[in-house]
């Protein structure tokens, strides 16, 4: 059983109140319950604050003389709630060693601390390192590493030359190593191109479900450090993401592209391929990027919603724009 004055001492923060108040789970402002433990990190939620029912607050110093209940002082509290929150993930894990169900190949390398699930099938020359858990029905092909203490949730398929690094996160349903999309045109018919690269993730990244990620056609696919991808998201093939940078859900990201680091991309963005994306550029949802990006900075494209009717209007109008730019012009040039 956690304590405010447990939470406040784990955490190096201040707090007022009983430090004795006990914590027994997590809630929002509006639907938490005596026992939980809330937070305030934007000020459009001030008024849930006054009539919440949680026994204690995350929030900040400016807020802290308006809370009516116990709050632990953070100068960012909603950091602070996400590393609270995994102090009660309390989630199934898989037993320990090899389920007897698990296809393992004779040359594959599976550390006596790894927790490998039922149905599993791991290929040829793979390697999984200490304390990583894979989840029953995984899938993990040939020349595949499974770093330190990774997690890759049910259904999880590596397909091959898949190298994952430290503490890496992979949620259900996500592929990685299929595949890239690589054609050629030969006398009137597409032909395959051999895709013979690889994938590269580094440490603290996470995955989100029905991800995929295509391996290189050559060189590898690379994620850096700590990149977080969100649900059926598609990395094509060869692209590069830097360190720290967040992808949301549904984006698609064609082959050959390079993200920097401490990127922000929003769901259902389209990157085409062959680009450069500098540091630290945020992307807006829905966006689609055409060319590369240089200078760090927020970028967006696409048109607001609007009545169906005013769309219509609209939309015949944007047809007819070429001409309206001529027609300009040429008045200009007669003034």
């Amino acid at each position: 059983m956690l304590t405010l004055k447990d939470l406040a001492d784990r955490f190096q923060l201040p707090f007022r109140g009983d430090g004795g108040t006990q914590v027994t789970g997590i809630g929002t402002l509006a639907g938490a319950q005596s026992g939980q433990l809330a937070f305030l990190a934007n000020s459009k939620y001030s008024m849930q604050l006054a009539a919440t029912q949680a026994s204690v607050v995350v929030l900040g110093e400016a807020d802290a003389d308006a809370s009516p209940r116990a709050c632990l002082i953070s100068g960012n509290p909603y950091t602070t709630f996400a590393q609270i929150s995994a102090l009660f993930d309390d989630g199934e894990t898989v037993d320990e060693g090899i389920h007897a169900s698990a296809v393992v190949h004779a040359s594959a390398l599976i550390s006596p601390s790894a927790r490998i699930g039922a149905y599993t099938v791991i290929g040829a020359r793979t390697v999984v390192e200490d304390g990583a858990v894979v989840y029953p029905h995984g899938s993990i092909g040939q020349d595949c590493i499974v770093g330190e203490a990774c997690v890759l949730m049910p259904r999880v398929t590596l397909v091959k030359r898949v190298r994952l690094g430290k503490r890496v996160r992979i949620h259900s349903g996500a592929v990685l190593g299929a595949d890239g999309f690589g054609i050629a045109m030969h006398q009137g018919h597409w032909i395959k191109v051999a895709q013979l690269g690889g994938v590269q993730v580094g440490d603290d990244c996470e995955i989100g479900a029905n991800t995929t990620i295509d391996r290189g056609a050559i060189d590898d696919t690379v994620l850096e450090n700590d990149v977080r991808l969100d649900n059926q998201i598609q990395i094509g093939h060869n692209v590069r993401i830097g360190a720290h940078t967040a992808i949301a859900g549904c984006a698609a990201i064609a082959g050959s592209t390079t993200i920097g680091r401490y990127c922000l991309i929003g769901g259902s963005a389209g990157l085409v391929g062959h680009i450069d994306i500098a540091d630290k550029v945020i992307i807006g949802a829905a966006s689609i990027i055409t060319h590369s990006i240089r200078q760090p900075g927020e970028y967006a494209s696409g048109v607001p919603f609007q009545a169906k009717q005013d769309w219509l209007r609209n939309a015949v109008r944007f047809k007819q724009l070429d001409g309206m730019a001529r027609t300009l012009n040429e008045l200009k040039k007669k003034d």
